[in-house]
């Protein structure tokens, strides 16, 4: 079978073929044993999203494998997990004081951030007199510091047919990378992929100077496959302060097929590497279908040729500024396709990674409730029925902000607060962070005449009691 390769299964919207999409940075390795250029952060636009796929197995990262929803890959050999080792190296430095500042991430937009970052010697790659760029050296330099490798450890129960015996458990070691997107007080926020950290029951992260640190989850979100980790900062010696810093974010948005590419990340749970190449689609539209609970996410993301390899998930896709345009995240993994890589576009991550740093659980008074009972509709039974993947409404309080707003009983809720979700679970994640009062916008599925059809509703939520 071809198709788009990630650590779990995956059915191709558009053809019905069974492929595989694989997360491009998680494999899972078994183990034994600036600065005038940064600026505050800016709400970005709107972003564009991606095209379909599906996730399967990857290879072993650092030679051996671990299951994350094991899935048959056509271009990987081995047992596949969704975790995996690493080690990255670079020391190349940077002032944490100047680079990294109040939990605000570094975006830069236009002409003018653009021209002011490659002036800079440190950033800009060489060029052959037609403009082509040779030597992305300097960009690496650059931004290097501001790249880390994560190694997640999980527990998976040890399969036993007899019973009666106690349970047995094994620890499997997996890999990823990061971005340093932000910092406040106490903590450095590092931004990577869903994918690489679900699971997880401990997390380091290793930085450019070969210095690592334990780190925890802050939040994540599995229907965009973002996340962000946290590191204390009293956790991290001087030295490595002082050589991080923050990644600078792009505009994805005016982006153009054909312009360079620039992949960093933990390629195999090897250590940082580098490889180039050209974006080769925007806005591509990737549907990826969880074979475990039939589950399935869409997003917008950006195709490159620049090689994306098991391990690399969550590092960067740099454009010829060395600003990050893009989180890595996907692969497309068939033997006769080459080069289609995929990467979360910043436009898009911006806002959610912001978000996550931020948001915190509301308690009390405050707790927000909708005022519905949903039943999930999986994958399978939106095959069966023909009704679209979401949460159905099965009942509607008077009085609630749902049936104030006009949500009736029948409805499929697709979409939540700028998210898309496919089970009640999913909404319920959402709703611990908005407060009673909050006003959400809610994208559902309306049957009419047979079909259905998409309405967009604002409802006011009300106050859990």
């Amino acid at each position: 079978m071809e198709g788009y390769q990630n650590e779990n299964g995956y059915q191709d919207g558009e053809t019905g073929q069974v492929d595989y999409y694989s997360y491009g940075s998680q494999d899972n390795v078994p183990s034994e044993g600036e600065d005038g250029f940064y600026r505050a952060y800016e709400e970005p636009k709107e972003p564009a999203k991606q095209g379909g796929g599906l996730f399967s197995k990857i290879m072993k990262c650092a030679a051996l494998g671990l299951t994350f929803g094991v899935v048959a890959a056509t271009s990987f050999a081995g047992t596949n997990h969704f975790f995996a080792g690493v080690t990255g190296k670079n020391t190349s430095g940077g002032n944490a004081e100047e680079t990294l500042s109040g939990g605000d991430l570094n975006v830069s937009e236009g002409t003018e951030a653009v021209d002011r970052i490659s002036s800079r010697p440190a950033g800009a790659g060489s060029q052959e007199s037609g403009g082509a760029v040779t030597d992305v050296s300097g960009i690496v330099d650059e931004v290097m510091p501001s790249i880390v490798s994560i190694t997640t450890i999980a527990q998976t129960q040890i399969p036993d047919f007899f019973f009666g015996r106690m349970p047995e458990y094994r620890n499997e070691e997996g890999c990823g990378s990061g971005i340093i997107v932000s910092q406040d007080e106490e903590n450095l926020y590092i931004a990577t992929n869903n994918h690489v950290i679900e699971g997880a029951q401990s997390l380091t992260v290793l930085f450019d100077d070969g210095k690592s640190v334990g780190a925890h989850v802050k939040g994540a979100d599995a229907s965009s496959d973002l996340a962000v980790v946290s590191v204390a900062l009293a956790d991290i010696e001087e030295d490595t302060r002082q050589n991080i810093r923050t990644a600078t974010f792009g505009d994805s948005e005016i982006l153009s097929t054909g312009q360079m590419a620039i992949a960093i990340g933990n390629a195999l749970g090897y250590g940082q590497s580098v490889t180039t190449g050209v974006i080769s689609a925007i806005d591509r539209e990737v549907t990826v279908t969880n074979e475990t609970d039939g589950s399935t996410v869409t997003n917008e993301l950006l195709q490159t040729d620049a090689a994306i390899n098991p391990g690399n998930s969550g590092g960067a896709l740099l454009n010829a500024s060395g600003e990050v345009i893009g989180i890595n995240s996907v692969k497309y993994s068939e033997t006769s396709v080459e080069g289609m890589g995929y990467a979360i576009p910043a436009e898009s991550a911006i806002p959610i990674i912001r978000q996550l740093i931020t948001r915190e659980v509301v308690t009390g008074r405050k707790t927000a409730y909708l005022g519905i009972s949903g039943v999930d509709v999986t994958q399978s039974v939106s095959d069966m029925y023909q009704m679209p993947a979401g949460v159905f409404v099965a009942q509607v309080v008077e009085g609630s902000g749902a049936a104030n707003a006009g949500l009736m009983q029948g409805d499929i809720i697709t979409r939540f607060d700028g998210r898309n979700i496919k089970s009640s679970q999913e909404m319920e994640e959402l709703m611990k962070y908005l407060e009673a009062g909050s006003t959400v916008e809610v994208t559902i599925q309306r049957a009419q005449n047979g079909e259905y059809v998409e309405q967009v509703l604002e409802i006011v939520l009300g106050a859990k009691r």
